[in-house]
């Protein structure tokens, strides 16, 4: 079978980079342009020097005439420029956006967290997330939105770290809903590939942590919420049903998120075990190949997922606080962004879920 042909645009960024990284060595897919927009006219191999398959790529400009006519599209872009540009994409590309701009289904979060534009909603690509019940007791999957799809939606980093930790709880009623604290370690890649304060002169970071979009300004909160909402089995509106304080800490690493989410127990909770709470954890992830809930007294490393498209969990209590704590830790930008696309897009495709993906990290 022939391959299908894949335009990235924003190839030269962090994003960009790791879903090219991923398309080299993946069986179905052949990339046969990258754009961008400051890099037009240079070669990959200046600026993605450790994918040699693509070094005799030339980066084009961003445009629809440029991306046209390739079988998938992957827009690696600012919030607002893919919405902009996806309109003017063709209708049987299958187009998906790692940015903001198609996440939110509620034009009033769009309006408080972005301003501008807001674009239609698109297929979200997040398969393991929890969307309801089964009439068997089985969970309902966002995967199941994903075979044949069009246009995916890539969920945002920390967004994906967030929600993998904490849905079991939300799911089975074992947390109160306007209790749900997270706080997140993230690498200077999730802060994205320019230059402002949030990444810093290497003199100044490598050994400093900094905290970013605090008090409740983070643009990825309105899409944790969403799928708070959407774990609980309910539509995104129900989103103002939960509360999220959220914290994400920029720490001297080039990738990974670990977060930390914590929630008040329920009064359902309080009259659970530890095993019986551990089982809702269990359950909410057998057979969902990607996600590794580690053994009992096991902590999840940021170290142990890099390169993967894996998610490392575990589930404590805390009985004197009265709250669970969820760990999660990611690849921010493989499972967080790149690597849960190409799951997503395998899906779509009919292709095996883990086709040109690992959930074996590199370390140390």
């Amino acid at each position: 079978m022939a391959k299908y042909t894949v335009a990235v645009a924003g190839a030269t960024g962090y994003a960009g980079g790791e879903a090219l990284r991923i398309l080299a060595r993946h069986p179905d897919f052949e990339v046969t342009c990258v754009a961008g927009h400051s890099s037009v006219g240079e070669s990959m191999a200046k600026h993605m020097p450790h994918i040699p398959q693509l070094a005799d790529l030339v980066v084009e400009d961003t445009t629809p005439e440029v991306l046209n006519g390739h079988d998938v599209i992957i827009l690696a872009l600012p919030h607002g420029a893919s919405g902009k540009l996806a309109s003017q994409l063709d209708d049987n590309a299958i187009v998906v956006d790692l940015g903001a701009d198609h996440r939110l289904e509620e034009q009033s979060a769009w309006d408080e967290f972005y301003g501008g534009d807001f674009y239609a909603h698109w297929t979200y690509g997040m398969p393991e997330l929890i969307v309801g019940t089964n009439p068997d007791g089985t969970y309902a999957r966002q995967r199941t939105a994903l075979p044949g799809t069009k246009r995916i939606a890539g969920p945002g980093c920390n967004v994906t770290a967030t929600t993998l930790a904490i849905q079991p709880g939300i799911a089975q009623g074992l947390v109160e809903p306007k209790s749900i604290v997270a706080d997140l370690v993230v690498g200077y890649s999730g802060a994205g590939k320019n230059l402002k304060r949030t990444n810093l002169l290497a003199a100044e970071a490598l050994q400093s942590a900094l905290p970013y979009g605090v008090g409740g300004t983070h643009r990825h909160i309105p899409e944790i919420l969403q799928n708070f909402a959407h774990a609980a089995g309910k539509n995104a509106a129900a989103a103002s049903e939960f509360t999220l304080s959220f914290t994400p800490v920029l720490a001297p690493m080039s990738r990974g998120i670990l977060a930390t989410v914590s929630a008040a127990m329920s009064d359902k909770a309080r009259q659970m075990s530890d095993d019986e709470i551990r089982a809702a954890w269990v359950k909410a992830y057998e057979g969902q190949d990607f996600i590794v809930l580690l053994p009992e007294g096991a902590l999840p490393a940021t170290g142990n997922v890099i390169g993967s498209n894996a998610a490392h969990l575990q589930v404590v209590t805390d009985r004197k606080a009265g709250r669970i704590i969820a760990f999660a830790a990611i690849d921010n930008l493989n499972r967080g962004t790149a690597g849960q696309a190409v799951q997503s897009l395998n899906i779509a495709l009919g292709l095996p879920e883990d086709q040109g993906l690992s959930k074996i990290g590199v370390a140390p």
